[in-house]
């Protein structure tokens, strides 16, 4: 999700909720601690330089259940951050404290935020040897052999 388009959301909601990946929420009385523009500068393993930036996110839960954060205030939070660091309409990543610091992507369910699960991926595959699509293998295919396959009452599997 953009900037702007969280942004719309909140101008159209009477509260904010954040679901993580595990279907639970995150506590109603966190704080965005942060909003930061992020640049990663980096090389992948096939040798390309390449340039990364995003927008992030760092929601902070604390004992403070006396305080909760309204829409209009993470609006007034976001125009400020846009303005002091020059932040154009880019991608968010939100940080959040698990069992250590969780990095998701940003959706939108009609609801709530959506925390997305993010994945390391090889961003030169081709380089790599790494196919870029998963080769489709008939199981009828495959030759039976005795070094490899078992029948499924023979035992050796158990």
């Amino acid at each position: 999700m953009k900037l702007s388009e969280a942004k719309q959301i909140l101008a159209q909601s009477q509260t904010i909720q954040f679901l993580l990946p595990d279907g639970s929420l995150v506590p109603s009385h966190f704080h965005v601690t942060e909003i930061g523009l992020m640049d990663k500068h980096f090389i992948d393993c096939g040798g390309t330089v390449r340039n990364e930036q995003k927008v992030n996110f760092q929601l902070y839960s604390a004992n403070d259940y006396d305080h909760r954060l309204h829409p209009e205030k993470l609006i007034h939070i976001i125009e400020l951050s846009e303005k002091a660091l020059n932040i154009p309409d880019l991608e968010i990543e939100v940080e959040y404290q698990g069992q250590t610091i969780g990095k998701y992507g940003l959706g939108y369910d009609g609801k709530q935020f959506v925390l997305e699960s993010t994945k390391t991926d090889c961003l030169a595959k081709d380089q790599c040897g790494i196919p870029l699509t998963k080769p489709k293998i008939r199981l009828s295919d495959l030759q039976k052999s005795r070094d490899i396959c078992c029948e499924p009452a023979s035992g050796c599997c158990s």
